[in-house]
C-alpha cells in the first residue's frame, strides 16, 4: 500500500519525558497555525500506594494553554503496558478526540477475559472517539495526520505520520535500542518485522519519534532519529537483517524479559481509553489476576 506522505509540512514537535516510565509524550502543532495533537500522554501512578496523580498530564495541558493552542486529537499509538494514559483527563480540560487503532477490539477481547470483565465492559472500541484503520487520515487544523497499522508488539499498534514527523509508538526504539518485545498476548515477532519494514519504507529524511527510551549503555535519553539512521544502524533490524534472523533473536530475547512493572494497571485503564475502572459503588479499583499474564 502507498501511503499519502507530505514531506513539505514540518510540524512543531515538543517532547515531554516521563522518568518514572521512560515514556516520551508529544505535542505536535501546525508550523504556521494554532492546532495541535497530543501523542501518548502519561497518567502518574504510585502503584504501591494505590494513588493516581496528574503532574505529567498537567505539564502537557499547561504548554497547550501557554501557547494558546487548540487540541484536535489525543492519539494513542497502542494500548500501552508500561504506563497509564491521561487521555480523558486531558480531554476534560482541553477537548479533542481520542483515537486508537481499530484492532483495539482484539485487545479488549483478550484482556477482558484476563481481567474477568463483565458484560458491562464493551469490547467494541466505543470508549474511544475514533478507531483508525490502516491508511486512514485525519486533520490537525491544516495538517494531515496519517495512521499506518504496525501490529506485532500488539494487534492495535499504529504509527502516526504528520508531515515529515512520524510517531512510532513501541514499533521501534532508537537505533541502539532496537525494537519492542513481541511476546504479549496477540504479539508476533514476524508480524512486528513486517510492520517495521513499513516504517523503514518511509522517506529517509522522515523524522522518527520514539515512545520510549532507556538510555542503553548509559547514554543520555534520546527520542528523535530518522528513517535513514534506523535502516543503517538499528541493532535489531538495520543493515539488511533478515526476517528469520529477527524472529530468532526477538523470540529468544523476549523469553528473558520480565513483565513491565505497571502492566496490570496499565492494561485495565488503557483498554478503556484511559478511564479507571470502578466497582458497583463507583469507587475506582484495579484487579490483580494471578498466574495469567
Amino acid at each position: 500500500m502507498t501511503y499519502p506522505v507530505d514531506m513539505t509540512v514540518t510540524p512543531h514537535v515538543s517532547a515531554f519525558f516521563d522518568e518514572a516510565t521512560n515514556t516520551i509524550s508529544y505535542i505536535v502543532s501546525e508550523p504556521d497555525g494554532d492546532h495541535c495533537a497530543i501523542v501518548d500522554s502519561v497518567l502518574d501512578i504510585d502503584y504501591a500506594a494505590g494513588r493516581i496523580t496528574y503532574d505529567s498530564a498537567d505539564a502537557l495541558i499547561a504548554e497547550v494553554k501557554r501557547r494558546d493552542l487548540k487540541l484536535d486529537w489525543i492519539i494513542e499509538t497502542h494500548v500501552h503496558a508500561d504506563h497509564l494514559s491521561a487521555a480523558p483527563y486531558i480531554q476534560d480540560q482541553l477537548g479533542g478526540k481520542i483515537g486508537v487503532g481499530a484492532k483495539i477490539t482484539i485487545v479488549q477481547d483478550t484482556f477482558g477475559k484476563v481481567f474477568n470483565e463483565g458484560t458491562e465492559f464493551q469490547r467494541d472500541g466505543s470508549q474511544f472517539d475514533a478507531l483508525f484503520e490502516d491508511g486512514d487520515t485525519y486533520r490537525i487544523g491544516g495538517m494531515q495526520g496519517l495512521a499506518i497499522a504496525t501490529p506485532g508488539h500488539t494487534p492495535a499498534c499504529m504509527v502516526h505520520v504528520i508531515g515529515d514527523a512520524c510517531f512510532v509508538g513501541d514499533t521501534l526504539f532508537m537505533p541502539d535500542g532496537g525494537s519492542a518485545r513481541a511476546d504479549f498476548p496477540g504479539g508476533d515477532a514476524g508480524t512486528l518485522y513486517d510492520s517495521i519494514q513499513k516504517v523503514l519504507a518511509l522517506p529517509d529524511e522522515m523524522r522518527l519519534y520514539m515512545c520510549h527510551d532507556y538510555g542503553p549503555n548509559g547514554r543520555d535519553i534520546k527520542w528523535e532519529t530518522t528513517v535513514a539512521e534506523e535502516k543503517a544502524h538499528n541493532i535489531h533490524v538495520g543493515d539488511g537483517k533478515s526476517r528469520d534472523e529477527f524472529i530468532k533473536f526477538r523470540t529468544e530475547r523476549d523469553a528473558t524479559l520480565d513483565m513491565p512493572k505497571l502492566i496490570i494497571p496499565s492494561l485495565q485503564v488503557n483498554m478503556r481509553a484511559g478511564e479507571v475502572p470502578t466497582d458497583e459503588d463507583g469507587n475506582e479499583v484495579l484487579k490483580v489476576p494471578l498466574n495469567v499474564l
